[in-house]
């Protein structure tokens, strides 16, 4: 992605692009599966883990990014699809690798529709699928 196209994706979703946002939406845009804030640390040569998590805040906060918890104990973060809101109507299920402990987004599952007990309010879910990825397999 060039910095036109990530200034151009912060923009569209009301942040402000400074420095340090471009370079973790330009790393985040080169995963290949959701990453934690540790190793999305280990990505730059010096980064403020301060400033870090608040940049990471920032996206969650407007929807560029989502979190996922995979059952390891770490958060990890991913880039929303196109016209995500966050909403559990357009949430997708995650595959974590217990071979090489990668959890990639699985855009094209649909969770399926859950029937709710009457006056319960669904906010989020978190559907993790476990096995082995194509690459270790």
């Amino acid at each position: 992605m060039t910095t036109s196209n990530l200034e151009t994706k912060l923009h569209q979703k009301g942040i402000n692009p400074t420095a340090m946002r471009l370079l973790v939406l330009e790393k985040l845009s080169q995963q290949k599966f959701a990453i934690s804030h540790k190793d999305l640390t280990a990505l730059f040569d010096r980064a403020d883990n301060t400033t870090l998590f608040r940049t990471l805040k920032t996206f969650l906060k407007h929807k560029l990014i989502h979190t996922i918890e995979d059952g390891t104990g770490l958060i990890k973060y991913a880039l929303c699809q196109e016209g995500c809101t966050c909403s559990p109507n357009d949430l997708h299920s995650h595959f974590h690798c217990t071979r090489c402990k990668q959890t990639f987004c699985l855009a094209e599952t649909v969770i399926p529709t859950m029937s709710l007990p009457k006056n319960f309010i669904l906010k989020e879910i978190n559907l993790v699928l476990k096995g082995i990825c194509d690459t270790c397999n």
